[in-house]
């Protein structure tokens, strides 16, 4: 047995579902406030600490509506004819492992940046597409290390546009604005640590896996080339042509082509009036700390793009309706870590973990602890808004007793949290359903990019 087969079975075995985790770490938290903290009230402790879960149960359902739209948006866009465009234009560079690792890493990193809904689901589709592309054509490739490059995204994806950290701090009125304040995009996504660290990462990825596919055994696979992504894992793609032929009355609405482009174009102006042209009119000049970049820019330009892209309400809803299960594990999620944050703020056990931090750490190793403690925890909840309910006020307290940026720590939790995507397997979920893939077959692939990304975060936080 492998060292991946090895690894996956053991992943099995020990960590259940991401919801359970979720009510297992409540519990734990609930245990250490009790031994690590005391009652501040009248009140039975476990009471009280009851009563602070109850309290922070529902505080960030605005913050779990947002990451949701993200997410589906994303997967709706993947599904457009611009999209399938790409892919196909693309398609017949691939023509070995090399140059097809190459390529499928470089779209899904890039892309990423943009929206990792998006890039998740285009790079599975990506992968798909080239194994198909070679088993037409009878060329010898290596399926899986393809696979894992559609998946090289989401190592990326918390540093970009739709990561969910940065979102938050840039959002007016978000839980820890007296704490931090407002903390724009120049400061974290745009910053000039982070971009040196998304181009080299843009670099020497794609260089490391055409690398890799010099030295990995290649052979011809067997691809179902009648497979539909869409009806095996979706549901059925519906079109104008195929489904109902012969409208009748309000039922033309939902398939005009002139309301979808005129309701799109119209949305996608606003997003851009608001952004170049309005502070100009208003003498206020273009805001170059980007701080009009909040969750709910991202999915208003998303929301338009998609409707216009798509050229039909019909088309846009069947394709949220395929894209929308994904969503369901934030949805359900979210509540249960904005309870344990509601019971570390209150409690007091933030103060405890941030202590433990300051002692162990200064200001040059604390954004290196901090990646990889969220490494760590991104094992166990694998969503980089959950994580950030999680972690975040144990890294503000911390960050403040040591006078670390803010921002850069907020970065190194970000670059932690994606890095471990590299080894949970939760996210590569619709990958390998629409690939056909197996995870210990990827697995091999991810953890060499997980590798070279250690070595390039941790430079990258130690030179800036």
């Amino acid at each position: 047995m492998s060292f991946a087969e090895k690894f996956v079975r053991s992943a099995q075995r020990v960590l259940p579902t991401p919801f359970t985790i979720a009510i297992l770490l409540t519990i734990i938290t609930v245990i250490l406030a009790l031994i690590f903290t005391e009652s501040k009230t009248e009140q039975y402790h476990l009471t009280e600490i009851l009563c602070y879960w109850e309290g922070g149960f529902f505080d960030f359902l605005k913050f779990a509506m947002q990451m949701m739209l993200i997410l589906v948006l994303g997967h709706v866009l993947a599904l457009t004819k611009p999209a399938n465009f790409l892919i196909q234009s693309l398609v017949k560079h691939c023509t070995n492992t090399p140059k097809a690792a190459m390529i499928v890493t470089f779209v899904s990193v890039i892309i990423a940046f943009f929206n990792w809904g998006l890039a998740l689901i285009l790079g599975a589709i990506f992968a798909r597409k080239v194994g198909e592309f070679a088993c037409k054509n009878k060329i010898a490739i290596n399926y899986p290390l393809i696979g894992a490059s559609g998946y090289s995204g989401l190592m990326v994806w918390h540093g970009g546009l739709s990561g969910s950290a940065p979102l938050k701090v840039a959002e007016e009125g978000h839980k820890f604005i007296e704490e931090i304040g407002l903390i724009p995009f120049s400061n974290t996504i745009f910053s000039s640590m982070n971009l040196t660290c998304l181009i080299t990462l843009a670099i020497i990825l794609p260089i490391s896996m055409y690398w890799l596919g010099k030295r990995v055994e290649n052979k011809e696979i067997n691809i179902d080339l009648n497979f539909s992504e869409d009806k095996e894992h979706h549901g059925p793609m519906l079109t104008d042509n195929k489904l109902n032929p012969e409208l009748e009355g309000a039922e033309h609405l939902d398939h005009s082509k002139l309301l979808a482009y005129s309701l799109g174009l119209i949305m996608i102006f606003i997003g851009f009036y608001k952004v170049l042209f309005h502070p100009i009119f208003s003498g206020d000049g273009f805001d170059w700390s980007f701080s009009f970049i909040n969750p709910n820019f991202i999915i208003f330009m998303l929301f338009g793009s998609a409707i216009l892209l798509h050229g039909s309400f019909f088309q846009f809803n069947n394709a949220v309706s395929r894209g929308i299960g994904g969503s369901v594990g934030i949805m359900v999620q979210f509540p249960l870590y904005a309870g344990i944050m509601g019971i570390m703020l209150n409690s007091g056990l933030v103060d405890v973990f941030s202590n433990v931090f300051v002692n162990i750490s200064n200001p040059t190793t604390f954004p290196i602890f901090t990646f990889f403690s969220a490494g760590l925890v991104n094992i166990f909840v694998p969503s980089g808004g959950g994580q950030w309910l999680v972690q975040g006020p144990i890294l503000i307290e911390a960050s403040q007793h040591l006078n670390v940026p803010m921002s850069k720590s907020i970065m190194a939790l970000c670059y932690g949290d994606q890095i471990t995507n590299m080894l949970q397997p939760f996210w590569a979920l619709p990958l390998l359903g629409i690939t056909g893939l197996k995870a210990k077959e990827i697995l091999p692939f991810t953890t060499f990019l997980l590798l070279i990304g250690i070595v390039i975060f941790c430079s990258i936080l130690l030179i800036f």
